[in-house]
């Protein structure tokens, strides 16, 4: 079962460490919000990067080939979905502030259980994650008859790996936010934030 776990641990750095949006939008939650906001969408993350591992685990050949034909919409939607959170993230930076009260509204993905909703959703709309979990139990042998221990083992690494990136990358947007407390500061993070989002979301779309 170490085997296994090892595996997953392996994995599942390997598609959370390569920066993308995904991490740019935690890191400007973090900085904006709060460490639970921001953890909460770690978690978003990985949950969503443990269940792909556990589909791929349990037979994620077969998955990979059906979801083939429709990674192109697929694309298509995370990217709509990304460019609608830079717009969204830079109209609240820009926005007339009517008091205290309404700059901290729960709106948006600025709640913990909202920012793992949502973040959750929209890793899910990448098929790239099963097919690059798939092809890694392919590669292993454990594709034609998985054993279930040693799948719940390979899941738990993926899970836990991608858990730790992922809320390193959150810890490290709450110290932002704490060196850039100021409201310029927040403005310029989060017109930056908007900024690459926008730009990754456009790679996504052609990519």
């Amino acid at each position: 079962m170490t085997g296994a776990f090892l595996a997953g641990l392996v994995a599942g750095y390997g598609v959370a460490v390569p920066v993308g949006a995904i991490a740019v939008l935690i890191l400007g939650l973090s900085a904006r919000t709060s460490f639970r906001v921001g953890a909460a969408a770690a978690l978003g993350v990985a949950t969503a990067d443990g269940l792909y591992a556990a589909v791929a685990a349990l037979g994620g050949a077969a998955l990979a080939a059906v979801i083939a034909p429709a990674a192109g919409p697929l694309r298509a939607a995370a990217a709509v979905v990304l460019l609608a959170l830079a717009a969204h993230t830079a109209w609240r930076a820009l926005r007339p502030r009517a008091g205290s009260g309404a700059s901290r509204g729960g709106r948006g993905l600025e709640s913990p259980a909202r920012a793992f909703g949502g973040v959750l959703a929209l890793t899910l709309l990448n098929p790239a994650t099963v097919v690059y979990f798939a092809a890694l139990v392919l590669g292993r042998g454990d594709g034609a008859d998985p054993d279930p221990r040693a799948a719940a083992s390979f899941v738990l690494g993926a899970f836990v790996a991608s858990a730790s990136w992922q809320l390193l990358i959150a810890g490290g947007g709450t110290l932002v936010g704490r060196a850039l407390a100021g409201p310029r500061g927040r403005l310029l993070t989060a017109l930056a934030s908007s900024a690459i989002i926008a730009t990754l979301a456009v790679v996504t779309l052609l990519g």
